[in-house]
């Protein structure tokens, strides 16, 4: 993720690529032949935060990594692009939120489709009350392929000689060098946060932007490992259920998000969101909004709710807009995430705002990481999305 990061970031004018850090010599090697053999490279993060021709850095490690190089960079002066989920853990969360907050600095979290054209009209499709209220959404992610799962290609190479496993392993739990453990880390825990942190965050990240919600208050999670018995110590089917509690801003209502790397045939991720008076999916790219058939009715109870969303029940026949239609972005349109790195470099050079701040950022990262707590604990987790804290029941 840190290559097509980097290759994104540097088609947005006026950016360089000064220093890469990686703790694989390979990767290192690959650096300077993508990008020029005058290319600083290091196996320490620290020396490249300690440069000063570095005005922003790209975190894109494995998650346990996440939360210290975020605080560490921003206390260094540099602005941060910091890969998702935001932290590893929820517990990490407020470190990095202080870290912005007393540095300001510009810190993104790279849910890209937050800064996508999909996500935008979708978010103003809403607002203009194109569905009524909202009640219901989910989210669904389906692969079936060994890099899909997570099964990535371990070079040949991979030796305690060109790994630095243990500055790898620095923050988290001791053992001997295992090169599946380091290239391979999302299926580890010690590493990776599962299919939660790596895919469900991307939905959490674009329903609280489209809905401005601050999150759920009630979390349950189940699953399995069901097909890649490979020694992961992560499922391969997770099914998660939300409460979102009404605010001054969207009604209450529920979610419910599905991932499986079983099924390769069922597409790839969505969300929808359904209303009162209709629903829209959504992708990064499209928003294809259905709205519900007209039907005929002389139940008092259907009548009521038409009169109180502004239909009132007549016999004079209307004009009906199309029941489903679709908006698509313009032909040449370069996508969220290249719209997400232009979001971030503009902040640096105006002082402006980003889109997935440090707060925002935490708040899609804790539902799903507390997913992965619900799945372990077989019970539902509480949390308060306002003051973000664990609540015990």
């Amino acid at each position: 993720m840190g290559v097509q990061d980097v290759l994104t970031a540097l088609q947005v004018p006026g950016v360089r690529m000064v220093a890469a850090c990686d703790l694989y010599d390979g990767r290192l090697a690959e650096a300077k032949s993508r990008w020029g053999a005058d290319l600083y490279t290091t196996r320490n993060y620290k020396e490249i935060l300690a440069r000063k021709d570095v005005d922003a850095v790209i975190i894109a490690t494995s998650d346990h990594w996440h939360q210290q190089i975020s605080v560490e960079a921003m206390r260094a002066g540099k602005h941060v692009y910091c890969e998702k989920p935001m932290v590893h853990s929820v517990m990490e969360g407020p470190a990095v939120i202080k870290a912005q907050q007393e540095t300001g600095k510009v810190f993104l979290v790279g849910s890209q489709g937050v800064s996508s054209l999909g996500n935008e009209k979708a978010k103003e499709l809403l607002k203009d009350g194109a569905i009524g209220e909202l009640n219901y959404a989910e989210g669904f992610w389906a692969r079936h392929s060994p890099v899909g799962a997570w099964q990535y290609p371990i070079p040949a190479d991979a030796s305690p000689q060109n790994v630095d496993w243990e500055a790898y392993i620095r923050n988290t739990t001791k053992r001997p060098f295992d090169a599946t453990r380091f290239f391979r880390w999302r299926n580890y825990l010690d590493y990776g946060t599962g299919m939660s942190g790596d895919l469900f965050v991307h939905l959490f990240s674009s329903l609280h932007f489209i809905t401005d919600s601050v999150g759920p208050n009630r979390i349950y999670a189940a699953g399995g490992l069901r097909y890649w018995l490979d020694g992961r110590e992560v499922p391969d089917v997770l099914l998660g259920t939300f409460d979102y509690p009404k605010t001054g801003v969207h009604p209450s209502f529920n979610l419910s998000l599905r991932c499986n790397f079983i099924d390769g045939t069922s597409g790839t991720t969505y969300l929808k969101l359904v209303g009162s008076l209709g629903s829209m999916d959504v992708t990064w790219d499209t928003v294809t909004l259905k709205r519900n058939k007209t039907m005929e009715s002389n139940d008092p109870f259907y009548i009521e709710q038409m009169r109180r969303a502004g239909t009132p029940v007549s016999d004079r026949k209307r004009i009906l807009g199309p029941e489903e239609m679709t908006f698509a972005a313009e032909k040449g349109y370069k996508g969220g995430p290249y719209d997400h790195f232009v979001n971030f470099f503009a902040a640096i050079r105006t002082n402006g705002k980003v889109a997935e701040d440090a707060t925002f950022g935490y708040r899609a990262a804790a539902p799903a990481l507390l997913c992965n707590d619900s799945y372990r604990q077989e019970a539902p987790v509480f949390w308060d999305p306002e003051n973000m804290k664990v609540v015990k029941k």
